[in-house]
Parts: structure tokens; sequence; C-alpha cells
């Protein structure tokens, strides 16, 4: 039985190495193999992932693949780079969206990082896995700085914030809230069996009740009612 699955396993693996990926197209090979990581993330798991891999998967030769990153540790850095500029405009979007058609900013960019993990969970699981990337690398570290004022700047402005160089106590919240959901479904028990439509509606539900929760805890540690955001999230 172990030999079978075994033999079963290759021939998952030879199959998605074999199958076409977007073609490569000359110059963007650097861009390519991050589009490798990510098929091959998604279908196999991060610690499948190596330069050679993903120039097989291109269909180039690996010493193609090493004149663009020096090694795997660097392919991951350019990956995390990129998830965490992908999260962050797909925030964004969503905000400038909400607004132009009357909907809850709050909401709409809450769903949108939720969304980001399930439909992307290679670049979900990539961003802050520090021990496999170089985690001082200028690129990543500008990209983890735009990200960080995006949070710390009330949620993509959706939560009044006097202070965009330090976490407010919602913002935080917000964070770990849709940041900890997210992980429960790609990594977690929540999402098993679930379609992303399922899991995104699990999602509306909890956002549906935070902007309120806002302003009880506002109550309970008695901060200046001015910082409140005095949005109602939809349904309420």
């Amino acid at each position: 039985m172990f030999t079978s699955a075994l033999y079963f396993s290759r021939e998952v693996w030879n199959q998605g190495m074999n199958k076409a990926s977007k073609p490569y197209h000359h110059g963007n090979l650097a861009e390519s193999l991050l589009d490798a990581v990510d098929e091959l993330a998604t279908q196999f798991g991060l610690e499948a992932v190596t330069l050679r891999a993903c120039a097989k998967k291109l269909g180039v030769s690996p010493s193609s693949a090493f004149r663009h990153y020096v090694d795997k540790r660097a392919l991951f850095t350019a990956f995390a780079t990129r998830a965490i500029h992908q999260l962050a405009a797909a925030m964004e979007s969503a905000k400038r969206q909400a607004e132009a058609e009357g909907r809850d900013p709050f909401f709409s960019v809450g769903l949108a990082y939720v969304r980001f993990g399930l439909e992307k969970p290679a670049f979900f699981r990539a961003m802050w896995r520090e021990e496999a990337i170089y985690s001082q690398d200028e690129a990543y570290q500008q990209a983890t700085r735009l990200l960080a004022r995006y949070l710390q700047g009330g949620f993509v402005k959706t939560i009044e914030d006097d202070d965009p160089e330090a976490f407010s106590s919602e913002e935080l919240l917000a964070w770990s809230a849709v940041h900890g959901l997210t992980h429960l479904f790609v990594d977690g028990p929540i999402g098993r069996g679930k379609s992303i439509e399922e899991q995104i509606q699990i999602a509306e539900e909890m956002l549906a009740i935070m902007n309120p929760l806002f302003k009880s805890a506002r109550s309970i540690i008695n901060v200046p009612k001015g910082r409140e955001s005095g949005r109602e999230p939809p349904g309420s």
C-alpha cells in the first residue's frame, strides 16, 4: 500500500510538472518564475518548490533561473514581496470600489483580505515566512512598510485613527480577525469541505459584528469618543 501511495504521489508530481504553464516570454523570466512558484506551491505546498522545479515547469535551463535568483531563499523573498504588494492593492481597490458604490469600506476591505488568502493560498502562506526568506531585503522591507501604512492608517482609512505610525486597538482587532480567520480557512479546520463562497459568507458574518465591537471596547476602556468610526456594518 505504501509503495502504491508513493507511486501515486510521484505520478501527481510528474503530471503537475509536465502540465503546461503560462507561456514564457523572453525577457520576463524573473516574473514567470514567480508564477511557477505560485502554481507549484498551490498544488504541492511551498516545501516542494525549488528553483530547478520552477525552471523545469517553464521549460528553461536551471542556469537561466539562477541568473535571476541566487537561491531558493531569494526566489521566496521575491514571491513574498509580490504577495504583499498584491494584498495591499486588493485592499485599496476594495475600499475605492466600496466608496464608489456606496457600500461599507471597512466591510469590503476585510472581505478583500480574506478573499485574497482563499484565492491565493500560496501567496498568503509566503508573506510572513521569515525563516524562508531574506527578511532584510530592501524590496521586501518596502513592501512590508507599504502594507503597514495601510493597516496602521485606519485599516486602509476605514477606521478613524489618530496615529498612523502605530496600531490602535481597533486596527489590531481588525487585522487579527481577518488574518486569523483566513489562516483558519487556509491551514486550519474551519474551511474544510467548504467552497470559497461558503467561507466568504462566514467572513461576512464575522465582519458584520465588528464595528459595534469597536464601540463597545471604547466604552469599556474609556478612550475618547472622538476616535470612534461611526460606521455601521451592513444589515445592522
